[in-house]
C-alpha cells in the first residue's frame, strides 16, 4: 500500500485502531486531549452512519428493510462522487456492492466462507435516492462506501488536526494519508512483497491513497475489489497509488484504477496516478512525480 519513510515531524504521534485499521496521526504541534475526543466523535459518527458491520448503523438499518432514514452529512459528497465513478467504469464501481461481499465471506461475521458470487444492482442510481435531506432504498440492499469512504474519513479526521496543528501533519489510515505542511516521501508498498517498495513518492498539501488485491484478501484469489458488474474480484489490475488535493477523490481514483476508465476519470479530476498489474507491469499518468524504481510503460487510457 504505502508508507511514510519517514514521518518527518517531531511535534506529537497518536497511534490507534478504529474502522478496522491501524490510524497514525503525526503532528507538529501536540495534540490535546479535547482534539482527540474529537477525532474520536468524527470516526464513531461515520461507522455509525456508513458502517455495513454494524446492524445499528444507518445502512444497516437500510440493508435489512430499505426504507428510508436521515442523510448523513457526507452523502451528498459521497454519492455524487460514485455517480461519476460508476458512469467512468461502465457501473464496474457501484455503492450497492455490500451483498457481493458478503456473498464472499467479507461479511459482518468475517465468515470468509465463498459462496456464489452476485452481481450489484446496475439501476443502483434509481434505487438509492439522497435528496432533501433524506437517503432512501427502494428495496433491502447493502451499501458499502469503501471505493471512497474511507479517504472521506481521513479528510474529516484532517480537518479537525488542522486546527490544533496548523503547522502541519500527517494522518495516516492503514495507508491512505493527508499530509500538510512538510513534504513527505511514502514509499509504494510492493503488492507482492511487503518488504519492498517500487518507488517513492513526495507528498506536499495533499492525499495518497492507495489500493491492493493483498489486503482484506482470504480464500483462493478473494479480495475486497470487486466488479460490480459480476460481482467476482478483479484480477488484472495488483495495486494503485493516486495523489489528489483530498483523500476522497484519491482514494476513489485508487478504486476506479482496476478498471477500464480509471485512467480517464483521473485525467478529468486532475488526479495522478500509478498502477501494478498482476503481471508486474507499471504504468503511471503522464507527469506522473513519483519516483519509480521500474518505468516500463506510460499509459492513459
Amino acid at each position: 500500500m504505502s508508507r511514510p519513510v519517514p514521518a518527518q515531524s517531531t511535534g506529537d504521534t497518536w497511534r490507534f485502531d478504529a474502522i478496522g485499521t491501524a490510524w497514525e496521526i503525526v503532528a507538529d504541534a501536540p495534540l490535546g486531549e479535547k482534539t482527540r475526543q474529537r477525532v474520536a466523535a468524527v470516526i464513531d459518527d461515520f461507522d455509525a452512519a456508513w458502517s455495513r458491520f454494524r446492524a445499528d448503523s444507518l445502512v444497516g438499518s437500510l440493508a435489512s428493510a430499505g426504507g428510508a432514514v436521515p442523510a448523513p452529512p457526507d452523502a451528498a459528497a459521497m454519492l455524487d462522487a460514485f455517480v461519476e465513478l460508476s458512469d467512468a467504469t461502465g457501473g464496474a464501481v457501484n455503492p450497492l456492492i455490500g451483498a457481493s461481499l458478503e456473498r464472499l465471506g467479507y461479511d459482518a461475521g468475517y465468515s470468509l466462507t465463498a459462496g456464489v458470487p452476485v452481481a450489484a444492482p446496475a439501476d443502483w442510481v434509481r434505487a438509492l435516492t439522497w435528496h432533501d435531506g433524506i437517503l432512501a432504498l427502494d428495496r433491502p440492499a447493502t451499501i458499502d462506501v469503501g471505493a471512497l469512504g474511507k479517504g472521506r474519513l481521513v479528510d474529516l479526521v484532517a480537518d479537525v488536526v488542522a486546527l490544533a496543528s496548523p503547522g502541519g501533519f500527517v494522518v495516516d489510515a492503514g495507508g491512505d494519508m493527508a499530509v500538510r505542511g512538510a513534504p513527505q516521501r511514502i514509499g509504494l508498498e510492493h503488492p507482492f512483497d511487503a518488504r519492498r517498495a517500487i518507488g517513492v513518492w513526495e507528498v506536499t498539501d495533499a492525499a495518497l491513497c492507495a489500493s491492493a488485491v493483498n489486503r482484506r484478501a482470504w480464500g483462493d484469489g478473494l479480495h475486497h475489489v470487486l466488479d460490480a458488474r459480476t460481482g467476482v474480484p478483479v484480477h488484472t489490475v495488483a495495486a494503485t497509488w493516486a495523489v489528489a488535493p483530498t483523500a476522497m477523490r484519491a482514494d476513489a481514483i485508487a478504486t476506479a484504477l482496476f478498471f477500464d476508465g480509471g485512467p480517464r476519470l483521473a485525467h478529468d479530476w486532475g488526479v495522478e496516478w500509478v498502477r501494478m498489474t498482476t503481471d508486474g507491469r507499471v504504468d503511471w499518468s503522464p507527469g506522473c512525480r513519483a519516483d519509480l524504481f521500474r518505468r516500463e510503460a506510460s499509459v492513459e487510457r
